[in-house]
């Protein structure tokens, strides 16, 4: 294992074939949900990827029953508080996803559990997205109170169309991992015993492959992505100004209470 990955506390690291890279969200006592560090490792650590000349191909998935629940609650609270904490997610929100674009090799996710915030980020924003067939799928942001910022209005549309993905980031309806392969969310489903066997077959499926000819079908395809950009961009402007207001502080309180956001009537819009 290479040296460059030894100080990494949120991320596990290994190798489950040659020049194949498996990340694992390695906190799995809080359904390996993101702290500050944890969401500055998945941001970044796609660059070290990028860099690494030992290996071609990146697998994604999480330790225990979880994905990734997203930001945990003491990082969201900081969030609705601090401005510098804003101000910082912000940035970080956006290269998480620019830095997954930009890694010139392909990324799979291993969808295991939940995945939610920074962990649907990741698993929908790889090349490759694999789900287990008993995981369920939501956005949640509006539920949360604030704007479907992270990655939803740069891919949600071109993965599943306009229709769907309105309906599914403004309700904040489940998907099943079935019904997310249908209309095209995810690469693939598969029974929950096959889901690292299958991506494992793929990653070295593409590992064994042309390594340029992936590559640069990778960029060129993401270009698509780039176009979005502006779009994508004002989306997580829009959520983390969200979290200055009433509706974000209702929905974390209704997540720790584990109860139906109350959220104030009326508009200022």
């Amino acid at each position: 294992m290479s040296t460059r990955y030894r100080n990494y506390q949120r991320l596990a690291f290994d190798h489950p074939a040659p020049r194949v890279l498996r990340i694992t969200f390695n906190r799995p006592e809080r359904y390996n949900a993101l702290d500050a560090v944890g969401h500055r490792e998945i941001t970044y650590v796609w660059r070290e990827v990028e860099e690494d000349p030992d290996i071609d191909v990146v697998i994604l998935t999480g330790a225990g029953r979880a994905f990734s629940a997203g930001g945990d609650f003491e990082m969201i609270d900081e969030i609705t508080r601090d401005f510098d904490a804003r101000a910082r997610t912000w940035k970080e929100a956006r290269d998480l996803v620019y830095n997954m674009i930009n890694c010139g090799k392909p990324i799979i996710s291993a969808i295991n559990g939940p995945a939610v915030g920074a962990g649907l980020v990741a698993g929908l924003m790889a090349d490759i997205s694999i789900v287990a067939r008993s995981v369920s799928l939501t956005d949640g942001h509006t539920r949360l109170g604030v704007t479907a910022g992270d990655h939803a209005a740069i891919i949600w549309p071109m993965l599943c169309g306009m229709a769907k993905a309105k309906y599914y980031l403004l309700t904040c309806d489940r998907l099943s991992g079935e019904e997310a392969e249908r209309i095209g969310l995810v690469s693939l489903c598969v029974d929950d015993d096959a889901l690292q066997t299958r991506a494992l077959d793929v990653a070295q499926r593409l590992r064994d492959g042309a390594q340029s000819a992936i590559r640069w079908t990778k960029y060129s395809l993401n270009n698509w992505l780039r176009l979005a950009g502006p779009t994508f961009d004002t989306s997580t402007a829009l959520e983390l100004l969200g979290f200055t207001g009433p509706e974000a502080r209702e929905g974390l309180d209704a997540l720790r209470e584990k109860r139906d956001p109350s959220f104030p009537s009326g508009s200022v819009l």
